[in-house]
């Protein structure tokens, strides 16, 4: 058998999943449809889910609370995830929430362009709800380990 260890897909073990349920996160995307999925996705891994349908429902929801790490579509009307993003960065209060680009443009630029405008990552659209919950419990354990 093989040990945990020497499975690619398992970069972190079980106990290091489980500590990182129960997390807040905020979800900004346009569509509803991807708003719907990605947040049933994240509440299956027991994780509180906010979402918002742009820019200024984000600010509303942050100023309620504050998220433990935010699913940012990159590609919205009026304000998109790249100018949200820096805007959250460049604000004191939400500085340190990682932000997390979500887009169904694999080309290097667009993840260039999200790392540069402070994103931790990126996740590609549609969402894979399996491979979802490592990812997750990827992003929020760096938070935790900072």
């Amino acid at each position: 058998s093989c040990p945990a260890s020497c499975d690619p897909s398992s970069t972190r073990s079980r106990s290091d999943r489980e500590a990182v349920v129960g997390a807040r996160i905020l979800i900004v995307d346009d569509n509803p449809m991807n708003l719907k999925l990605a947040r049933l996705a994240v509440m299956t891994e027991g994780h509180e889910a906010d979402t918002a349908s742009g820019a200024s429902e984000a600010f509303d929801r942050l100023a309620e609370h504050l998220p433990d790490l935010i699913l940012m579509d990159l590609q919205m009307p009026e304000v998109d995830g790249i100018e949200l993003t820096l805007r959250l960065k460049a604000e004191a209060r939400t500085t340190h929430i990682p932000v997390v680009a979500l887009t169904a443009a694999a080309m290097e630029s667009d993840r260039e362009r999200a790392l540069d405008a402070g994103c931790e990552g990126v996740i590609l659209k549609p969402l894979d709800t399996r491979g979802l919950a490592e990812e997750l419990a990827g992003y929020l354990g760096r938070r935790e380990a900072a």
